[in-house]
């Protein structure tokens, strides 16, 4: 028997998705693949070798910096709702980069599995899941404000090229802006307690309505209403400036390598540019694990317009990728033993939902 033409079409539809970070890695590896192909190999490694061990020091150590303030952001949003520490979030978000960035996932595997690992600390599942959903919120919010900053500053570069991409960006960041909008209205407006009501109700067909319906500290719109508050403002306000200011200091990578290799006709404005508008393209490509490809060619045609050669690009590119390995396989590990200690896990803290 196999099932009538929905529940079939339903399995392709979920077959699709599950494998849709393998079609990612796939693309992603041939774009990158095709990069290197149609570039100068030569002038990639000379670029690259004369970074050094100091260039790949000073990049490393501010991914540090930066993953240590998107921690930080994601504490000051469970501040006094969760007993988790400052430090499990920014080790948790250590985790979450990690497996975003190494592992054949989509860029927001990292995030689903963080909020479960949070859940060690004694936080409620509910919470836990509702404090990422806001941390996302803020984070893709302020990437596309920085976004925005990089294409009002490219809009002022002569060249049709120039021109062309800050419109181009422009005009997506109108998209984005509404994709965010109706990410924070979907937190705000009920909409989560409908699908989990729906789900409740679908339930009730198979076991018991006591077993079927979500205990009120359980409800995920309960938890998101209880972040949501009109009194925690200043801890949300403090949340997001500190994603702001994350975003920022990335620009610092971007400069060290190009210092390093020998680039010094680019300013500090040339360098947020490329750095807005590259990670504004990655992020767009967000079901290519770890913008494999993406990053390189976003970094490529940015750069291009600054009188960057694509070789220089390349190797900015990789450089940027040490840290993704020299800060992930640890990451890795911590997550293996999370795992491995998880019968000792507190229990679950009740919050405090709102009604």
């Amino acid at each position: 028997m196999t099932g009538d033409p929905v529940s079939r079409k339903r399995r392709a539809a979920h077959a699709v998705l599950r494998r849709l970070p393998l079609f990612g890695t796939l693309i992603g590896l041939g774009l990158a693949v095709w990069l290197v192909a149609t570039n100068d190999l030569a002038a990639v490694a000379a670029a690259f070798g004369r970074i050094g061990v100091a260039g790949f020091a000073g990049v490393t150590l501010v991914r540090i910096v930066v993953i240590l303030l998107c921690g930080l952001a994601w504490a000051r949003i469970l501040d006094g709702l969760a007993p988790a520490t400052a430090s499990a979030c920014m080790i948790l978000r250590f985790v979450r980069e990690g497996i975003n960035v190494l592992l054949p996932v989509a860029s927001v595997g990292g995030d689903v599995l963080g909020a479960r690992l949070l859940t060690f600390w004694g936080v409620a599942g509910s919470l836990a899941a509702a404090s990422v959903l806001a941390d996302m919120l803020f984070q893709v919010g302020t990437l596309a404000l920085f976004a925005g900053l990089g294409a009002g500053l490219l809009s002022r570069v002569e060249g049709a090229e120039a021109a062309a991409l800050a419109s181009w960006t422009l005009r997506t960041l109108v998209v984005a802006g509404l994709a965010v909008a109706a990410f924070f209205a979907f937190q705000r407006t009920g909409i989560v307690r409908v699908l989990e009501d729906r789900l409740a109700a679908l339930g009730r067909r198979f076991v018991r309505d006591a077993e079927a319906r979500p205990e009120p500290n359980r409800r995920i719109q309960g938890a998101l209403d209880t972040v949501w508050a009109p009194g925690r403002r200043g801890h949300l306000a403090q949340s997001f400036a500190l994603h702001a200011l994350a975003w920022l200091l990335g620009t610092v990578e971007v400069a060290v390598v190009l210092a390093c290799i020998g680039v010094d006709h680019v300013g500090w404005a040339d360098i947020l540019v490329i750095e807005a508008l590259s990670q504004a393209i990655k992020a767009a490509a967000f079901v290519v694990p770890s913008g494999l490809g993406v990053q390189e060619g976003g970094l490529v045609l940015v750069c291009g317009l600054f009188g960057i050669d694509p070789g220089t690009a390349l190797a900015l590119s990789l450089a940027r990728r040490v840290p993704d390995v020299v800060l992930g396989l640890p990451a890795l590990l911590v997550w293996q033993n999370l795992e491995a200690r998880r019968a000792g896990v507190r229990p679950a803290t009740p919050t405090c939902d709102r009604p």
